[in-house]
């Protein structure tokens, strides 16, 4: 399994999934808390693809048909 630093997870993001956040977004959500799950390999941080993908779908609503069925 290839794991991804943060710039090239919010490629990832982006190319996979439609979701835009930049790596300082990613970086922000490390310390704040609220982001996909990483790991640390020495000061280097690495994302799991599937931590990624789990992630951004939890982000992801349910399809509608209008907008008077968006929940707000």
């Amino acid at each position: 399994m290839r794991r991804l630093n943060t710039a090239d997870s919010a490629l990832y993001l982006r190319n996979q999934h439609g979701i835009a956040r930049t790596p300082a977004t990613l970086r922000k959500l490390r310390c704040l808390g609220g982001g996909p799950q990483f790991r640390k390999a020495g000061r280097s941080v690495l994302y799991d693809r599937e931590s990624l993908d789990t992630w951004a779908e939890a982000l992801v609503g349910e399809p509608v048909a209008s907008t008077a069925e968006v929940a707000t």
